[in-house]
C-alpha cells in the first residue's frame, strides 16, 4: 500500500480515504466526547452502584482500544508522515501513557486521557482561531510574564523587609519570608480577598501607611501589566482576523478574475462572430445580380 498524503483532497489508498471520511472522523468525535463524560462520571463511583462502575470502566478500555486501533491505522497508513502533525503526536503520547504498563498505578497518567477532547480545538473552526491567536501570542506573553515576575519579585524583597520583622504570626505567615511574600503579593494582584485577609492585617500590626504600598502594586501589576495580557491576545485574535478576511478577499478577486476573463473571452467570440457575419452579407450583396 502507498504511503498516505496527509492531504485531504488526494488519496492513495481506499483506507486512506475512509479514515480521512467525515463519517470516521465525527465518530471518533462523538467517541471522544462519550469518554469524556465517562471519565467525569468515574470520579463519583464511590457514590455509584458498582454494576454500573464496571460497566463503564468497560466502557471507558473499549473506547481506549478503539483509540488504538486508530492510532495503527494511521501509522499504516502514513507510516513516518503521520509524526508530521502535531495533533497527531499528542493523539499517540496520550494513548501510549494509558495503555503503558503500570499506568494503572498513576492516577495522572490515567486521567490524561480526558485531555484527548482538547483535538475539538482544531476541528470548530472559532475555536481553531481562538487557539492559533493564542499560539501566536505566546512570545509576548512570555515577555510580559517575565516583567510581572520581575515586579513581583521586587515586591516579595520590599515587603519581606518592611512588614516580615514582626510578632504577629499571622503577619509573618503572609510576609515572613521571601517565597510567602511573593504567594501573598499574589493573592493581593488578583485582589482576592486582598483587604482583609492581607492589607488589613499588616495595618493593625502597626503599619498605617501599608495600603500605599499595595496600590501602588495593584495598580501596577493588575491594572497594567495584567491587562497587557488581554490586550495581547485581543491584538492576536484581530490580526488574526484580519489575515482571513484578506485571505476570502484574495479568493473573491480570484473568481471576480476568473469572471471577467471568461465574459472578455466570450465578448471577443461575440465580436468574431459579428465580423463573420458582416463579412457574409457584405459577400451576399456583392454576390446579388444587380
Amino acid at each position: 500500500m502507498e504511503q498516505g498524503t496527509l492531504d485531504f483532497g488526494t488519496y492513495n489508498s481506499r483506507l486512506e480515504q475512509w479514515i480521512e471520511s467525515r463519517l470516521f472522523r465525527y465518530a471518533i468525535i462523538a467517541l471522544i466526547i462519550t469518554n469524556a463524560i465517562v471519565l467525569g462520571v468515574l470520579t463519583y463511583k464511590k457514590h455509584l452502584d458498582p454494576d454500573l462502575v464496571a460497566m463503564l470502566e468497560v466502557f471507558d478500555w473499549t473506547v481506549t482500544g478503539i483509540f488504538v486501533v486508530e492510532i495503527l491505522l494511521k501509522l499504516s497508513v502514513y507510516r513516518k508522515r503521520f509524526f508530521q502533525v502535531g495533533w497527531n503526536w499528542f493523539d499517540f503520547i496520550v494513548i501510549a501513557m494509558a495503555i503503558a504498563p503500570g499506568a494503572q498505578g498513576f492516577a495522572v497518567l490515567r486521567a490524561m486521557r480526558v485531555l484527548r477532547i482538547l483535538r475539538l480545538l482544531h476541528i470548530v473552526p472559532m475555536m481553531r482561531r481562538i487557539t492559533e491567536a493564542l499560539l501566536k501570542a505566546l512570545p509576548g506573553m512570555g515577555a510580559i510574564f517575565a516583567v510581572l515576575t520581575l515586579i513581583t519579585y521586587v515586591g516579595a524583597v520590599m515587603t519581606t523587609n518592611m512588614f516580615g520583622d514582626t510578632d504577629d504570626p499571622e503577619v509573618a505567615l503572609l510576609f515572613g519570608d521571601l517565597p510567602s511574600s511573593a504567594y501573598s503579593l499574589f493573592q493581593v494582584m488578583t485582589m482576592d480577598g486582598w483587604r482583609f485577609e492581607v492589607v488589613q492585617k499588616v495595618i493593625d500590626d502597626g503599619h498605617p501607611y501599608a495600603p500605599l504600598f499595595f496600590l501602588l502594586f495593584i495598580f501596577v501589576a493588575s491594572f497594567a501589566i495584567l491587562n497587557l495580557f488581554i490586550a495581547l491576545i485581543v491584538d492576536a485574535l484581530a490580526e488574526n482576523q484580519r489575515a482571513i478576511t484578506e485571505e476570502h478577499l484574495g479568493d473573491i478577486d480570484e473568481e471576480l478574475d476568473e469572471k471577467f476573463e471568461g465574459a472578455e473571452r466570450e465578448l471577443d467570440q461575440i465580436v468574431a462572430l459579428l465580423k463573420e457575419l458582416k463579412s457574409e452579407v457584405a459577400s451576399l450583396k456583392q454576390a446579388k445580380p444587380h
